[in-house]
């Protein structure tokens, strides 16, 4: 059984070369292991999360869009290197924020991250495509716009900037 590093060196070969990607499956296995994980999280934390709990229930549905529009032939090329790179940060334990310190709080930066590359692509990946991948249960666009607009309460403007740089 491959790590998830190996699995995030696969998706970035993958988002690289443009020609296959890892099996669906192990994509699949992240994301239930992900959503068990964080709803686990919320119920135990309740009432003390807030707001904060809406979104960290947004990252697992981030991550599976994020590697269904990686692997689908309908998104160019440029963008799959960006969502190779977001799927990758997810899975990675050590990022800006690092889950293995901080816990599901830890997915934050990562929700920040993947929307900021799902925001750069809207202008050339058909938003009816987005849709169509979506598992969320809110328009794909509001959820993204949602984070945006709450990205510098949900990791800090420090972070923010970083996160802005890496997207060059």
């Amino acid at each position: 059984m491959e790590t998830d590093e190996e699995f995030a060196q696969e998706i970035r070969e993958a988002a690289e070369s443009a020609e296959s990607a890892p099996p669906p499956d192990r994509a699949a296995r992240f994301y239930d292991r992900l959503r068990k994980a964080i709803r686990s999280y919320v119920d135990k934390k309740s009432g003390v999360l807030g707001k904060t709990a809406d979104f960290l229930l947004l990252v697992p549905d981030v991550f599976i869009l994020l590697w269904r529009l990686a692997t689908d032939s309908r998104v160019v090329s440029k963008d799959k290197v960006l969502l190779g790179s977001a799927i990758a940060y997810y899975i990675f334990p050590f990022d800006i924020i690092p889950e293995a310190l901080l816990g599901p709080m830890g997915f934050l930066d990562d929700l920040v991250f993947g929307v900021y590359v799902l925001n750069k692509m809207v202008g050339t990946t058909d938003v009816a495509i987005l849709r169509e991948h979506w598992s969320g249960s809110d328009d794909v666009l509001a959820s993204i716009q949602r984070v945006l607009n709450a990205a510098d309460s949900l990791v800090g403007s420090n972070m923010v900037g970083k996160i802005k740089k890496m997207m060059g």
